[in-house]
C-alpha cells in the first residue's frame, strides 16, 4: 500500500523505466488532447468524435461544444497534476496509473450505459479498449520495486 500511496510523496521513483517513459508520453498526449477540446471551434466533437453536430439545433450543438470544452479543461487539470508528478512527485506515478485505469474503464462502461449516436467511429472509442489493458500492465510495472531512478536535480528543484 505504501507503494501506491506513499506516506511522503517524493521524486524517488522505484518502478519500471518503461512505465515512467510511457507516463511522460501519456501526459504530453493528454495536454494536446485537452487543448484541442478547449480551443477547437467544435471542441473536437464533430471533427474527432464524429458527433453529428449539423443534425442538432444551433443551441444543442453549442451545448455539446461547451461540454467538450469543459471536458478539455478537466483533462488539462489532470495533465497538469501529471506534470507535477512527473517532475516532482514520481512516487505517485502508480496512483496516477490507477486513476487513469479507473477513468478509462468508466468511459467504456458509460459507452454501453449511455450510448450516443455518432457519424463514424471515434478514435477515442476504439483506443479505450486498447488503453485499459496497457494501463493495467503499466500500473503493475510502476509498482515493481527496484533501485531508484536517478533524478536530475535541476529539473526537480
Amino acid at each position: 500500500m505504501n507503494t501506491l500511496i506513499p506516506p511522503v510523496a517524493s521524486n524517488e521513483y522505484r518502478g519500471s523505466r518503461i512505465a515512467l517513459a510511457v507516463f511522460a508520453v501519456l501526459t504530453g498526449v493528454s495536454i494536446i488532447r485537452s487543448l484541442i477540446h478547449i480551443l477547437a471551434p467544435d471542441g473536437g466533437a464533430a471533427s474527432i468524435a464524429t458527433i453529428p453536430l449539423d443534425a442538432y439545433s444551433a443551441d444543442a450543438a453549442a451545448t455539446v461544444i461547451h461540454v467538450f470544452a469543459l471536458w478539455g479543461l478537466s483533462q488539462l487539470l489532470f495533465a497538469l497534476v501529471s506534470l507535477a508528478v512527473l517532475f516532482r512527485y514520481r512516487t505517485l506515478i502508480p496512483l496516477m496509473y490507477l486513476l487513469s485505469i479507473g477513468e478509462y474503464t468508466v468511459r467504456l462502461v458509460l459507452g454501453f450505459v449511455k450510448p450516443i449516436t455518432l457519424a463514424g467511429t471515434a478514435p477515442g472509442g476504439v483506443a479505450n479498449y486498447v488503453l485499459v489493458p496497457i494501463l493495467i500492465v503499466l500500473f503493475i510495472l510502476s509498482m515493481k520495486t527496484q533501485k531508484p531512478i536517478a533524478v536530475d536535480r535541476s529539473l526537480s528543484d
